[in-house]
């Protein structure tokens, strides 16, 4: 499942090396952590949210054939620090 929301997610974004997902498994249930660059969490989000269901409808789908609950989280990377001090 990891494998299948990666592939949906880097057809939407710009940058897609940036694109990584992580799994936190439960007994019934697995967590999808999935993050992107913060300039595209927007395009996998999508109007009013509808990208991101969609993804979830495909999961759910998907999870259905191996009898497990997925769920999908987007996370946003926070750009690591260049070491300069931020000007306010």
């Amino acid at each position: 499942m990891k494998e299948l929301v990666k592939v949906m997610a880097r057809a939407l974004v710009d940058d897609p090396d940036q694109v990584t997902v992580d799994e936190v498994e439960g007994d019934q249930t697995s967590v999808l952590e999935l993050k992107v660059a913060k300039a595209d969490v927007a395009k996998v989000i999508g109007k009013q949210g509808r990208t991101a269901q969609a993804m979830r409808t495909i999961l759910n789908a998907a999870s259905a054939k191996v009898r497990k609950r997925y769920v999908l989280e987007i996370i946003e990377y926070q750009q690591k620090d260049s070491g300069r001090p931020r000007s306010e």
